[in-house]
C-alpha cells in the first residue's frame, strides 16, 4: 500500500533573541526561554544601575579636573595668604545678586566665569558684576564639553563669548575655563594661541550638589592652601546651563569669607592672584 505523503508544514525558523532560541515564533516563547530572558533583563537592569550610582558617586567624590590640569592653572604658587573665589555658569537672574550682596557686605573680589548665552539674557546682571569691582571671563556659549568640538567650534564657542561680554559690558576676557574641565591637548594649544590662558581650580565646592554650607565651609578650610582657586557656581544644576538650587552657595560665602580671614587670608580676583610675585 502507497504511503500518503505528508504534508509539509511551514516551518518558522527558531529566532536568538538575547542568546535564547524561540521554540516557536508563532507560538510564542517557551516558558523555559520566558524565564532565562527575564533574568537576563534584571541583571541587565541592575548592571545599568549600578554603572549609574558608580558614576554618580565619581562624580559627586571625585574632581575630575585633576584628570586635565596640565597646561591650564589651577593655583598660584606663592608664599602669601591669598585665594581666589570663582563663579561659574551665570549670571543668573535668581542667584548672581544675591550671591553679589554677600560678597559686598563680605568685602570680598570674586571672579565670574560667564556663559555667553546667559550673558546675552540677563545683560544687566552682568553689568551689575562688573560694576561692583568683579572680574568677568569667559566659560564658552553654551556650556557644552568641549573636548568633542572641532577646532573651528572651539574657536567660535569662544569667541561668540568674548564677544557677547565685550558688548554688554565693555570687558575684553583674557581667561578661559572649560565646562566640565574637559579638553583635549590640542585644544589646550589652541586656545592659548587665541591669547586665552586656561583656568581650572584647585578645590571644588561642588556646590552644585547642594552639599550643606557648613560640609563646604568645612572642606575648604582644612585643604585651603596659599595661592588656591576656589570653584564655586552662581548657576546651573547637575545636568543644565541654568537653574539649581544656589541656596547653599549664598549661605557658604559669609561662614567661608570669616573663617577663612581668621586664618589670615585675603580674597583675589584671578587676575589679581597671578599678578602676585610667585616663589
Amino acid at each position: 500500500m502507497a504511503k500518503v505523503p505528508s504534508q509539509k508544514q511551514n516551518h518558522i525558523p527558531q529566532i536568538p533573541i538575547f542568546g535564547l532560541k524561540v521554540v516557536d515564533f508563532a507560538d510564542g516563547i517557551s516558558v523555559k526561554g520566558h524565564m532565562k530572558l527575564k533574568k537576563k533583563l534584571i541583571i541587565f537592569a541592575i548592571s545599568i544601575a549600578v554603572i549609574a550610582l558608580g558614576f554618580a558617586v565619581f562624580t559627586i567624590f571625585f574632581d575630575q579636573a585633576v584628570l586635565v590640569r596640565k597646561g591650564t592653572i589651577y593655583r598660584h604658587t606663592t608664599s602669601e595668604k591669598v585665594v581666589a573665589l570663582t563663579f561659574d555658569d551665570g549670571p543668573s537672574v535668581e542667584w548672581t545678586p544675591l550671591i553679589l550682596d554677600e560678597l559686598k557686605i563680605a568685602g570680598v573680589k570674586a571672579t565670574f566665569f560667564m556663559l555667553g548665552e546667559h550673558v546675552q539674557r540677563y545683560p544687566e546682571i552682568a553689568r551689575r558684576v562688573v560694576a561692583e569691582g568683579h572680574e568677568i571671563e569667559n566659560h564658552s556659549y553654551g556650556h557644552h564639553v568641549l573636548i568633542y568640538y572641532k577646532t573651528e567650534e572651539l574657536i567660535k564657542e569662544i569667541k561668540d563669548t568674548e564677544k557677547a561680554i565685550k558688548d554688554v559690558t565693555g570687558r575684553t576676557t583674557q581667561y578661559f575655563r572649560p565646562p566640565k574641565a574637559w579638553l583635549s591637548s590640542a585644544e589646550k594649544k589652541t586656545i592659548n594661541e587665541m591669547g586665552y590662558k586656561i583656568i581650572l581650580w584647585t578645590l571644588n565646592s561642588k556646590d552644585w550638589v547642594t552639599f550643606h554650607d557648613k560640609q563646604i565651609v568645612s572642606y575648604i578650610t582644612r585643604h585651603i592652601q596659599p595661592g588656591d582657586i576656589l570653584l564655586f557656581h552662581d548657576s546651573g544644576g547637575a545636568l543644565t546651563a541654568e537653574g539649581g538650587d544656589r541656596k547653599q552657595t549664598v549661605r557658604t560665602i559669609p561662614r567661608l569669607v570669616r573663617k577663612l580671614k581668621e586664618k589670615g587670608y585675603r580674597f583675589v580676583t584671578v587676575e589679581e592672584l597671578l599678578e602676585i610675585e610667585g616663589q
